[in-house]
């Protein structure tokens, strides 16, 4: 019998969590990482379910590289490798998505998706972010009401949000102390302090002309309306013990991957950068939007997704990435996802309605004139290599974009399904050594 795999300490750790979406949980987030980074403890981030955008905020508020954590997609070996990042942390701060108990119907590699499930499985207690506009004593209904749905998940309390006045805030708190319900902050309305927003979500960390002052602000505003030393005790000794080494590192898709990386392809998981360079990979990063071709000596060229509909008018002119880009694929893998397989196509029709010409690596047009949202988690499996994953591999990953496919000539690269294991008409395609689909993949499936 082999010994039991020995393990890490609990770090202890909070999931910052909402009732919806717009509820105010990333400023909230955002802030509470600053300040107590300011006051010299050593903060873990998470983003609980599959956001692209998020954990560069994460990093830019803490100076921590922040990483997905998703019950749906990844086992549990892989969400104990990913969560054993807080080794050496004093705090784990998670972000949930969505509302805390929005999940799939049909539960995945080890959960349904939800931040309630994260948060259930780590033993992070949740600070629940209210929003209280339009409501006094009747906003400790809708606490009581997520304190109460599982009586298995921690609560720590509730951090008031949008608080219209002192008279509000009294009215407010006279509702959760009746229920017993701890109120750890409440912040003002203040329209100022917001990040702005596009169609898939904040707008990138990358592209806000002064991050950092506005990450200050808000770490200012929570200092004045939340009491950290609470939420530092609400942490306390939460946390689950991890198995140390419980994943095997995934062997990468190449030695020497060229990654695009400026503000049209950024949309790739933190932990498989990670686990890649770990695993013995070379990541060399690369600017379509300078127009730089891919390393001559890479093995493999990645077009993560991101928004090259908004600068399709600039990669369409990229001569010395596009042709760089087709000089590789004569010899070498190209794989794209989302907006890179968007670029690897024919043509990319804008949202006014212009067709810029892309790589033509690929027969496909795609169009935001003609918008349509598609979300939801994906599982596929793969029906020709792609670089280093062999045919009939099974991915589980994500799919969320607005464009739509208007001419798709090659053929299919997988079978893919939704979470309940419905059908999906977007299976990307292939084309010699190229390769693409609208799926972000996050993890391998057994």
């Amino acid at each position: 019998m082999s010994a039991p795999s020995p393990t890490l300490r609990p770090t202890p750790g909070l999931m910052i969590a909402a009732p919806a979406s717009g509820t105010g949980k990333t400023t909230v987030m955002l802030g509470l990482l600053r300040a107590l980074t300011e006051d010299g403890l050593a903060v873990q981030p998470f983003k609980s379910g599959p956001d692209y955008i998020d954990p560069a905020f994460h990093r830019a508020a803490c100076g921590r590289p922040s990483f997905n954590i998703d019950s749906w997609a990844m086992d549990d070996d892989l969400v104990d490798a990913i969560a054993a990042e807080a080794a050496g942390a004093e705090m784990v701060l998670a972000e949930g998505s969505m509302g805390l108990f929005d999940g799939v119907a049909s539960k995945g590699a080890s959960g349904n998706g939800a931040s309630a499930d994260m948060a259930r499985r780590m033993g992070w207690p949740i600070v629940l972010v209210l929003d209280v506009s339009g409501q006094a004593q009747s906003a400790a209904a809708t606490a009581l009401g997520f304190r109460s749905l599982d009586p298995h998940l921690p609560f720590a309390g509730v951090i008031l949000n949008r608080v219209a006045s002192p008279r509000h805030e009294r009215l407010v708190r006279k509702g959760m102390e009746a229920v017993g319900i701890p109120v750890l902050g409440a912040l003002p309305r203040r329209g100022d302090l917001t990040l702005p927003e596009r169609h898939l979500g904040l707008v990138q960390a990358v592209e806000h002309p002064d991050l950092d002052r506005a990450i200050a602000d808000f770490a200012v505003f929570l200092r004045a309306h939340v009491d950290l030393d609470a939420i530092r005790r609400a942490a306390g000794a939460s946390g689950t013990a991890l198995k140390r080494g419980g994943a095997r590192l995934s062997a990468p898709p190449a030695q020497r991957i060229a990654m695009a990386r400026d503000a049209a392809f950024s949309f790739v998981y933190p932990h498989l950068l990670e686990r890649w360079r770990r695993a013995g990979a070379e990541i060399l990063p690369f600017s379509p939007l300078a127009d730089e071709a891919p390393d001559r000596g890479a093995d493999l060229v990645w077009l993560p997704g991101g928004y090259p509909e908004l600068h399709a008018g600039t990669i369409a002119a990229a001569a010395t990435f596009l042709s760089g880009l087709c000089h590789h694929a004569e010899t070498r893998p190209v794989h794209g996802e989302c907006g890179g397989y968007m670029v690897l196509g024919e043509a990319l029709i804008d949202k006014s309605g212009e067709r810029h010409r892309m790589a033509g690596l690929l027969g496909l047009v795609t169009s935001h004139a003609q918008r349509r949202m598609h979300l939801g988690y994906r599982h596929a499996e793969l029906l020709v290599p792609v670089s280093g994953f062999a045919a009939g591999t099974r991915l589980r990953g994500h799919e969320f974009h607005y464009s739509t496919i208007v001419e798709q000539t090659d053929a299919p690269l997988a079978l893919v399904t939704d979470a309940d294991g419905a059908k999906v008409a977007e299976t990307g395609s292939h084309r010699g050594r190229v390769t693409g689909s609208y799926f972000h993949m996050i993890a391998t499936a057994s």
